[in-house]
């Protein structure tokens, strides 16, 4: 099955989240946990608070926030916590499954296929995402190939013109070895990384020529803003200073460097609560909100 996972520790800290100021009706619970959340996500709904198509962007945050996830996963696997915290924060949030290969979407099994073919079609959901709020641009968050992914738009597909900040939490920018691919796999629950084609796990491997392409001549782009968020913990995307970026406009952070508590790795990256206090203050770093340094736990799966 997709997510199966056995919690051996989880994200912690529930009650230690962010403080939310939002001008929404009601608050959505925000789950800081990532067994928690895969356990209750479905792959073919949309996580909570996202894709409401008639949401326009407030003055306070002019721009939707598309969440991008990673290989082998889903938009609502990977969004319970991001999707209702920026949503109760007050921002038009989207999401995406992207890269189905050979059918393995219908198993929820996304991210997948060629990287350049599932950054085509980010591009074309951030026209609809555009088109549907009259915004001018958008902010994306990705996580894993969902962070990196979103550079091939930037950078071959005219994606720099419609993107203000691109958000990366565990990104694989410069890949990974061939080991980190087996690790994801066995977190979850996929008896084997290469049991089916996977076009993109092959492209993230280090020194692949996908990569090569893609980090030539520099690892960023004009006017865009992107921060990097990691963890020394990262069993999947290793080593893990392999995520980190270079450029004038780069803000790489690494978790443990804010908080000595903060133990979360590659798959609980979306649930941490100082990791997603890190998105919100790269989304809108004029009021910065200073992170609750209370234990995070990994995800452990088999």
């Amino acid at each position: 099955m997709r997510h199966r996972l056995i919690a051996l520790t989880a994200a912690a800290a529930l009650g230690s989240a962010v403080a939310a100021s939002t001008s929404q009706a009601a608050e959505m619970p925000v789950v800081y946990n990532g067994v928690l959340g895969y356990a209750q996500s479905s792959p073919s709904a949309s996580p909570p608070g996202a894709n409401n198509w008639s949401c326009k962007p407030s003055t306070a945050h002019p721009r939707p926030v598309i969440l991008v996830h990673g290989t082998f996963e889903d938009m609502s696997g990977s969004w319970q916590a991001l999707s209702p915290l920026l949503y109760n924060h007050g921002y038009c949030v989207f999401a995406l499954n992207y890269g189905s290969y050979e059918g393995s979407g219908q198993f929820g099994i996304y991210a997948t296929g060629d990287i350049a073919q599932s950054a085509e079609q980010l591009a074309g959901f951030v026209t609809q995402v555009l088109a549907a709020t009259g915004a001018r641009k958008v902010d994306l968050v990705g996580h894993s190939q969902g962070g990196m992914m979103p550079r091939y738009y930037l950078r071959f597909l005219g994606g720099a013109k419609y993107v203000h900040t691109l958000v990366g939490l565990s990104p694989s920018n410069h890949g990974t070895t061939l080991d980190g691919i087996f690790t994801l796999a066995s977190l979850l629950g996929i008896d084997s990384a290469f049991g089916f084609h996977c076009p993109a796990c092959e492209q993230q491997e280090a020194g692949s020529a996908f990569l090569a392409k893609l980090n030539a001549g520099g690892d960023t782009v004009a006017g865009v803003h992107y921060t990097v968020i990691q963890s020394a913990n990262d069993e999947v995307v290793t080593p893990y200073a392999s995520a980190f970026l270079s450029g004038t406009n780069v803000t790489n952070t690494l978790l443990q460097t804010q908080c000595v508590l903060d133990q979360g790795e590659h798959l609980s990256a979306p649930y941490d609560h100082i990791a997603d206090t890190d998105v919100l203050n790269a989304l809108d770093p004029a009021h910065k909100i200073t992170p609750a340094c209370t234990p995070v736990l990994p995800t452990v799966g088999g």
